[in-house]
Formats: structure tokens, sequence, C-alpha cells
């Protein structure tokens, strides 16, 4: 089953749950995330009315997409609804092989002009709202959805360079595994992700964790290397227990 497709203001209308009624997801302030992402957010997860970047500019390297999936997967699976606006190449079998739960995903490939409203309708209705970011954003537009999410309790999550945001998120390296001499196939990528912020994320932090992952991980201290002032570097790899 693929995610709802969202089109017309109409069915926009229809999504979006008014303001008074019953958080879906409890009313608890921080959505979950993965475990091995929690050392990246400095509330270890999705706080609600936060702004989180996954991207941090118009070229993103492989393993980004994947980030986001595992980003949504584990708030979707706690009873969150997502929204994913203006990418039309978003794929729902990958969301659900991510653990996205597609009964719960609505999907705005088109935003069209109306971009600023689109995004602004779902913050007042949707826990997590991703956007891809159009070429131009002015910052009044940006500040403006911002404190939108601030006031709803929603997290904004732009897919790309977005200034500002509490935190940005964004795959710097990857190896891929599985091929051998001259035959395999390509089974999962190991990543190195760093986050940056202001406040209480303003301190540089990096990951490197399997993409796609296993559900069963555990963290380990990476080899040790000469980090950067203030850096914090973790290593996670598969483990079966």
């Amino acid at each position: 089953m693929a995610g709802r497709m969202v089109v017309g203001s109409a069915a926009l209308a229809g999504l979006v749950r008014p303001a008074s009624a019953p958080d879906p997801a409890g009313g608890h302030r921080v959505l979950p995330v993965r475990p091995e992402l929690t050392g990246l957010l400095p509330n270890r997860g999705l706080r609600r009315g936060s702004t989180v970047a996954v991207g941090g500019g118009p070229a993103r390297p492989g393993g980004t997409t994947s980030l986001l999936l595992a980003l949504l997967a584990e708030a979707s699976r706690a009873g969150s609804w997502c929204a994913v606006v203006g990418m039309p190449t978003f794929g729902a079998g990958a969301a659900a092989e991510a653990g996205i739960v597609l009964d719960r995903l609505a999907l705005v490939p088109q935003p069209g002009p109306e971009w600023p409203t689109v995004v602004a309708a779902l913050i007042d209705g949707v826990d997590v709202v991703v956007t891809a970011v159009p070429s131009t954003v002015p910052a009044s537009v940006a500040d403006r959805l911002a404190a939108r999410a601030r006031q709803r309790g929603s997290v904004l999550v732009p897919y790309g360079r977005w200034d500002g945001a509490d935190v940005t998120l964004q795959v710097v390296r990857g190896i891929w595994q599985g091929l051998g001499p001259g035959r395999g196939r390509l089974r999962r990528r190991e990543v190195t992700i760093s986050a940056r912020g202001r406040g209480a994320a303003a301190r540089p932090r990096e990951v490197k964790v399997w993409l796609p992952g296993d559900e069963l991980t555990r963290v380990i201290p990476g080899p040790a290397t000469v980090a950067r002032p203030g850096a914090t570097r973790l290593r996670v790899v598969a483990g079966r227990g």
C-alpha cells in the first residue's frame, strides 16, 4: 500500500487534524529515533517544535535519502503522522522497508507555487513535515515556517540547505560493502553522518552507521583518531544478541 497522495486544497484540509484534536503521539515532546541516531540530536530524538535539516546543501552525497528514511522510522512506528512535500521520486516501497507506516504517511509530490502555504498547512496537523527545499527560499519564509513549527509542536525537516536549523544532519562519507573480487552485490553502506547546529547542538558530532541498517545494532568506540576539539565520534556496527 502506498502512502496517501494529497492533491488539492480539499484533500489537504481533510488530512490536517484540527488544532484541538488529541495528539496522536500522546503529547510527548520528543519523538523517538533509531538508537544509532540518538547521539546526533541534543534531546536524543526529534524535539517537537524544532527544525532538523537533512542534507545541508544542493549537492547531496549518496546515503542522504536513506538517512532521511531512518530519521522518520521510529516516530512513524510510535504513531506519528509524517508528510513529505516536493519529492516526486520519494519511494513508498523504500519507506516501508525502512519501517515507516504508510497508513500514516502523506505525500505531496508537486506542491506548486503555493509551497509555503502547503507546508504551513501540514505543520498545523502533522507531527513530522519533510520538505524538499526550493532553490531559493527567502529568509522571511524560512523563519515563518520554523516559527509555525515551534508554535504547533510539529517537527520541520527541510531536505536541503536551511539556514537557521536547530540541527543539520549530513552524510559526509560512505563506503559500500557486499562486492567481492569480481562478484557479489551491494548490500549496505557504511556512512559517516555529521551533526551541527545551535544551542544544545552547537558541539559538532559524528557517527558511523550502516544504511540500510540492521534491526539489531550496538554502539562501540571507533578507532583511536585525533579528533577535532569538542567533536564526538561513535561507530555503530551490526550486532546479534
